[in-house]
């Protein structure tokens, strides 16, 4: 597993060397959000460590094209599901997950939300979920929610590399097994705090 998540990892980073850069963070923001397994943020990272100043600006690129991301997957649970749902479950997410979340959205719909939004819960399972289940989540609580847990999660790792720089990706790419395991770890709390909203 680390080795793939290496690699991909490495894939990701490369972008930050080409003059594309802030494109390729807007494309793989939009795509995470409803359907791309790797998370933005070391994109991010790599982009505010190499242009500091820009930091916020990254971040900003970052929050707005995750939210449109999360409007498509959305889109998706609301009007494609039926023909989609195969290749989620194969590829993107387990239908064991998808189940949990939509447990979850009987009782709360904003905070979920938000809290996926915010955390390195999979973003695009309730994106998804929320448009499959589009009589109790509107899309309207999607965007508001988004909007608000995706810009201070980006904001708060561009705020990070200001204060911290280039150890901030020093530390990833010389502890990336550490790393991971506490991404890892992260989810599992984002889990355990909608748990405790029941």
């Amino acid at each position: 597993m680390f080795i793939v998540m290496r690699r991909a990892y490495d894939w990701v980073l490369s972008w930050a060397e080409t003059p594309y850069g802030a494109i390729a963070l807007a494309v793989l923001s939009f795509a995470e959000a409803s359907f791309f397994p790797i998370p933005p943020d070391v994109l991010l990272i790599a982009l505010c460590i190499s242009v500091r100043e820009k930091a916020m600006w990254y971040a900003g690129v970052c929050a707005v094209a995750s939210l449109f991301g999360g409007i498509l997957g959305y889109l998706i649970g609301w009007g494609f599901w039926g023909a989609t749902d195969q290749f989620f479950y194969t590829y993107v997410f387990s239908e064991a997950k998808f189940a949990a979340v939509q447990a979850y959205y009987q009782q709360y719909d904003f905070w979920i939300v938000f809290i996926a939004a915010f955390t390195p819960i999979p973003y695009k399972v309730f994106t998804i979920a929320a448009g499959v289940f589009h009589e109790k989540v509107g899309l309207d609580v999607l965007v508001a929610a988004s909007a608000l847990g995706r810009t201070a999660r980006f904001l708060l790792v561009a705020a990070l590399i200001r204060v911290f720089g280039a150890k901030v990706k020093h530390f990833l790419e010389k502890n990336f097994e550490l790393a991971t395991l506490v991404f890892f770890a992260m989810a599992v709390a984002g889990v355990a705090a909608i748990k405790f909203l029941k």
